[in-house]
């Protein structure tokens, strides 16, 4: 099923980052469940106020109309998300990799980071995007590596303790 795009819907579609953990994957597809089982009821109510005569005037149609369109979105952008997910296996304790929990030492303070996909991120609990500096930085290194990560105003470095 195609659905219509609006000239304002065209330009606002951001690139979707498919790395997720099993534990995402379920939730999406909970969701994708609730959103459908929604759809209908929303259906019915368009269908309902398109009887009531004139769509210019008609601010209750407009308005069903645009929350319906909403919810084809949501669902066609979870049925994308889950189609084509890269479901995140557990990691070598080697080689930092996604799914990799990593302790290192910066500025003689030890932080712990987990990286995953972007759209699991939770900086202030330590969970990074892969995506990010630092994340991309500590892709495919080992224990012992040290990393100068240069930001907007100096340079941190970063040494790996350890790979769990």
């Amino acid at each position: 099923m195609r659905l219509p795009t609006r000239k304002s819907e065209k330009n606002n579609l951001t690139p979707i980052d498919l790395h997720i953990t099993q534990q995402k994957y379920d939730e999406l597809s909970a969701k994708f469940i609730k959103l459908k089982k929604s759809r209908p009821r929303l259906s019915d109510e368009v269908k309902r106020l398109s009887e009531m005569g004139d769509f210019s005037e008609n601010a209750a149609y407009q308005i069903a109309k645009s929350k319906l369109r909403g919810l084809n979105r949501r669902l066609a952008e979870t049925e994308y998300m889950l189609s084509h997910a890269v479901i995140i296996l557990p990691p070598s304790q080697h080689v930092v990799d996604l799914g990799s929990k990593v302790v290192v030492e910066v500025n003689g303070q030890e932080k712990q980071y987990t990286i995953l996909g972007s759209s699991e991120t939770d900086p202030l609990v330590g969970i990074i995007s892969h995506n990010s500096p630092i994340g991309a930085a500590l892709i495919g290194r080992q224990v012992g590596d040290v990393i100068k990560i240069k930001l907007k105003d100096r340079e941190v470095v970063y040494k790996i303790i350890k790979i769990a």
